[in-house]
């Protein structure tokens, strides 16, 4: 189905202008907009200042004259001085922002030959940075000697990479983009700081596969709700967020949950199930430990992403959709039995967001923020005494706190004292009390239930014999307490490595990890 063409105008008041019967031997961009016979304008959006709107109806019924099949719009749009660039870009962003945009059924033009030359610039500028997903459209008199009144048109589309600091331009909404993808939380670690950057910068301008990789509990969930929110404020998804737990997903129910089925493609299959992959047309799907994956789900996956087309559970007949992939995963696919083909693809933009133990200087910006989301659930403003947040921020920011479970935990923690404190108010003894908490399930490494599983995934976890099970569960244990792999090598061979001419603890430590498919910066 072709899609309608829409353009947005702006008055021209003095070109646009026309009275008595010689009106129609003049040149009116607007009008003579809708007057080429090979352009069809199905919709005209007329953008006037309320004071020109004797002058609006008018160019509204000729266009209606000329161009019957055209559905004509009249839009006020305000502002005092037409050459104040911050007025008038800041009224044209509001109406950009405000405009119910459908780009899927409409394709859009900005008409930039009316107006004066500061709202000329503005429709540029907004154009150019996707605020209107549209091309631009230029007319023109038709050249002396000429008698067509409808004069010339082109269609100029944007090339944005030409233009390397456009955004500079617009560096607040970045700024509000990079505080958005952080929730707001003014963190201070530098390379996070540049990370979450990067990572704007791709999610505004390219639709390709994201992996995110990091430790569980990192935050690559939340993170990946995030970019989908930011790419939908830049009207660049029309769709869901979809996602998944792929350690979730096995056998025919993999395939039936990610590709869809027909009915009585398996039994049980009673009727027609769409799929997550279809669910997500037109938005973004999290495909969370993609790792987890089969191998006849990673060869269809690998299809849905480069011809965007797959074969739902017992179809002959393809199914189609259009979303942009994130996958998360806490280990190192390279390292595993993932396929090469799919992880080439999904690897062009990789990210790897670092534990609470490498960004220690973010814990008190992290830490006011889980008091603001608690104080949001129970109703109440949650706040520390000075001694009591002092010795949290000591504990929490030593080498003693392991965090295993990243910001997990320590929303957990934070849950717990905010839970516990009276009147609203943590004290130096709800402290103590956490720590002790905190430390007594460390030691008993009642946070490393599941380790395995979360680092292999279920399946491998359970072909593991018991021997080399409990052997890599105290290898991962010392790895995860160490601050290095030598630190980690020196610790697990503090017998043999006395025996030995030469160490290299960290070389030894790293192949061993390695048999298992196991990436040292995974467990970080």
């Amino acid at each position: 189905m072709a899609k309608k063409t829409v353009v947005l105008s702006m008055l021209g008041t003095t070109l646009d202008a026309g009275k008595g019967p010689d009106r129609w031997e003049r040149w009116r961009p607007t009008v003579a907009l809708c007057q080429h016979e090979d352009f069809v304008v199905d919709r005209l959006e007329l953008l006037y200042q309320q004071r020109f709107e004797t002058l609006a109806q008018r160019v509204m019924d000729d266009v209606r004259h000329v161009s019957p099949e055209t559905e004509v719009r009249g839009v006020h749009i305000e502002f005092n001085d037409p050459w104040d660039l911050e007025e008038v870009f800041g009224a044209l962003h509001d109406f950009a922002r405000g405009y119910s945009f459908d780009p899927e059924r409409e394709e859009y033009l900005i008409h930039i030959t009316t107006g004066t030359h500061v709202a000329q610039i503005c429709m540029y500028l907004l154009t150019e940075s996707r605020y209107f997903p549209a091309r631009l459209i230029q007319t023109s008199p038709a050249s002396k000697g000429e008698k067509d009144r409808a004069g010339k048109y082109s269609i100029i589309d944007l090339d944005l990479s030409r233009y390397d600091r456009i955004a500079s331009r617009f560096q607040k909404e970045q700024r509000e983009g990079l505080s958005f993808l952080k929730s707001g939380i003014d963190t201070r670690n530098a390379a996070f700081n540049r990370l979450i950057e990067r990572i704007e910068q791709v999610a505004i301008s390219s639709q390709d596969p994201l992996l995110l990789m990091g430790p569980t509990g990192a935050g690559k969930s939340q993170l990946a709700r995030r970019i989908f929110e930011l790419k939908k404020t830049r009207r660049q998804v029309s769709g869901d967020f979809v996602e998944v737990n792929c350690a979730t997903l096995r056998g025919d129910a993999a395939m039936s949950a990610l590709f869809g089925h027909v009915k009585g493609a398996f039994t049980g299959a009673l009727s027609d199930r769409p799929g997550l992959l279809r669910k997500a047309n037109g938005g973004v799907l999290f495909l969370d430990e993609i790792g987890e994956l089969g191998a006849d789900e990673q060869a269809m996956l690998l299809r849905a992403i480069e011809e965007k087309v797959f074969y739902p559970l017992g179809s002959d007949k393809e199914a189609r959709s259009e979303f942009q992939l994130i996958a998360g995963t806490n280990r190192d696919l390279g390292a595993s039995e993932f396929r090469d083909d799919l992880l080439a693809r999904i690897n062009l933009w990789t990210f790897r967001l670092p534990s609470l133990r490498e960004r220690p200087e973010d814990i008190p910006p992290n830490l006011d923020y889980e008091l603001e989301q608690c104080a949001r659930v129970v109703g109440t403003r949650i706040t520390f005494n000075k001694e009591a947040r002092d010795r949290f921020l000591k504990f929490a920011s030593s080498a003693e706190a392991r965090w295993t479970g990243n910001f997990r935990d320590f929303n957990a923690a934070v849950r717990r004292m905010a839970t516990l404190s009276p009147g609203g108010r943590i004290t130096i003894e709800c402290v103590d009390e956490e720590m002790g908490r905190l430390r007594t399930a460390w030691r008993d490494g009642k946070q490393q239930d599941g380790a395995l599983e979360q680092v292999l995934g279920d399946k491998k976890a359970g072909e593991l014999d018991r021997f080399d099970r409990a052997q890599l569960e105290e290898v991962l244990r010392v790895c995860r307490e160490s601050r290095s792999l030598s630190e980690a090598g020196r610790i697990l061979f503090a017998v043999s490595r006395t025996q030995k001419k030469s160490t290299n603890d960290a070389d030894r430590v790293r192949k061993y990890l390695a048999r298992f498919g196991i990436d040292w910066q995974s467990l970080r």
